[in-house]
């Protein structure tokens, strides 16, 4: 049976939109390659400070980002440098202006660290002290000597952010 041109047409139409489209591999590729960086470039903003379960660090609504710098890290029972144990904290004793071995460490710390040709001056070497927020006044005040004793003169403590009060 002959079909009239309009059922010819008809069907024409409906086979040439009745197929599946195929995907377009180079756009996909193209998308997952933005993607790729733009979490490679976004991957640096995050946390400069080791996470540790020994620590607990004390509160503070401090807006201020902690920078890349040597971390010194105080926990229960040890004093550790950039994660390398230094010193024991049960001997750590009274008599001690500076803890020693922090010191040495420290030093041996900022002569690994790369200058430029151009830096001689000291008062830009930093130190980040992570400790628990119940270690004794007299240890903190121990370990804040032991580093500038090295010749870190900016010391910083690590806190964890907590949300700032609302005032009405």
């Amino acid at each position: 049976m002959k079909q009239s041109r309009r059922a010819v047409r008809m069907e024409r139409h409906h086979k040439r939109n009745s197929s599946i489209p195929g995907l377009n591999l180079v756009s996909l590729m193209d998308i997952f390659t933005i993607l790729v960086f733009f979490l490679l470039v976004n991957s640096s903003n995050g946390e400069v400070l080791p996470s540790t379960r020994n620590v607990t660090l004390p509160e503070s609504i401090s807006s201020h980002k902690p920078r890349q710098n040597v971390v010194v890290m105080v926990t229960a029972k040890e004093i550790l440098v950039q994660g390398s144990r230094v010193a024991w904290r049960k001997d750590v004793h009274d008599n001690q202006a500076v803890i020693e071995g922090l010191r040495t460490a420290l030093e041996t710390q900022h002569q690994r660290m790369i200058q430029p040709a151009t830096a001689t001056d000291d008062s830009d070497r930093e130190v980040t002290i992570m400790g628990n927020k119940d270690i004794p006044y007299k240890l903190l005040k121990k370990v804040m000597a032991s580093c500038t004793a090295a010749g870190f003169a900016r010391v910083s403590l690590a806190v964890m952010q907590k949300a700032a009060a609302q005032e009405s």
